[in-house]
């Protein structure tokens, strides 16, 4: 290769531009995704420095973590220059984050707001890629006192068993519940069957004193409340 189309080493960088240094220097959060990743890799190949090839895998997921969070180890290694160990670094990056952003909201359970709720479940159920149906449980002070998967289905939808749904909670003597649903279309218009089951639900909730206090549709980024749309 003529040396003129060779890439630039980041060794002949000044120094505090190259990742590992201007982390240390100038502190993490001075780092663009593409100098964290590169990090992550170490080194590029023959044609690109660690970040040229990190931007470019960015790239391609339109410079979104999350999707990038989403591709396999053999997605990784298409691209030249990510072997396998190199990709499995990336992967378990990524799912260390999502596991602390989890970690995190799990450590605030009293729900004061739609977005508490969001900010709890999207960490869950937001980059599925089937739909899942999960009550939290709420004590009087309106404090979380367990989480609940009713019911997984496929990509188009899945059953809720209604009976199931206020056992448990008369189990746990809660007095309060909030339903949840992900739609991995990203679409965040209530159907009219999510729409019929929040009804049926609240009905019932009635009848054995129970609040049902609001019903979320989480997507990746975003969410409907059937509360806050005035639906319940």
């Amino acid at each position: 290769m003529d040396d003129k189309n060779k890439p630039t080493s980041i060794k002949s960088w000044k120094e505090d531009d190259r990742p590992r240094e201007k982390l240390i220097i100038k502190g993490k959060d001075s780092l663009s995704d593409a100098e964290l990743v590169a990090i992550l890799i170490g080194s590029g190949n023959r044609q690109e420095s660690a970040v040229d090839l990190s931007k470019r895998i960015l790239a391609n997921v339109n410079n979104n973590l999350s999707e990038l969070g989403k591709l396999s180890v053999n997605d990784l290694m298409q691209f030249k220059g990510i072997g396998e160990a190199k990709a499995i670094t990336i992967i378990t990056a990524l799912e260390l984050g999502r596991r602390r952003r989890l970690e995190e909201a799990l450590i605030k359970p009293k729900i004061s707001s739609s977005k508490a709720v969001f900010d709890i479940m999207q960490p869950i159920i937001g980059e599925l890629l089937h739909e899942e149906f999960w009550l939290l449980y709420l004590n009087n002070s309106n404090k979380i006192i367990y989480k609940n998967k009713l019911s997984s289905g496929g990509i188009t939808g899945t059953l809720v068993d209604v009976r199931m749904l206020f056992k448990k909670a008369l189990e746990l003597s809660s007095v309060a519940i909030i339903l949840s649903h992900n739609h991995p279309s990203g679409n965040l218009k209530p159907s009219k069957a999510d729409i019929d089951l929040t009804k049926k639900i609240q009905e019932a909730g009635k009848t054995l004193d129970i609040k049902v206090l609001d019903h979320l549709i989480i997507t990746e980024k975003d969410y409907f409340s059937f509360a806050d749309g005035n639906l319940m």
